[in-house]
């Protein structure tokens, strides 16, 4: 087991919840920074981060950027 492994399972749920909301987030502004540019990965990398926030009871609606 390395150290992010040991990091994340010492995460209270709480700052689980807030790495994954920070990261979304980043992830979000990227896309926006890249206007039209189609990137197939950013998307898949976002739908990851989407289900792993409702898998922990987290609604992404009020906080995805239009």
């Amino acid at each position: 087991m390395d150290d992010f492994e040991r990091t994340v399972q010492n995460m209270t749920e709480k700052e689980l919840i807030s790495v994954t909301i920070d990261r979304y987030t980043d992830l979000q502004q990227i896309k926006k920074a890249n206007g039209d540019y189609k990137n197939e990965m950013l998307d898949y990398l976002i739908k990851v981060t989407v289900a792993k926030l409702s898998s922990l009871g987290v609604n992404v609606e009020d906080i995805t950027l239009k």
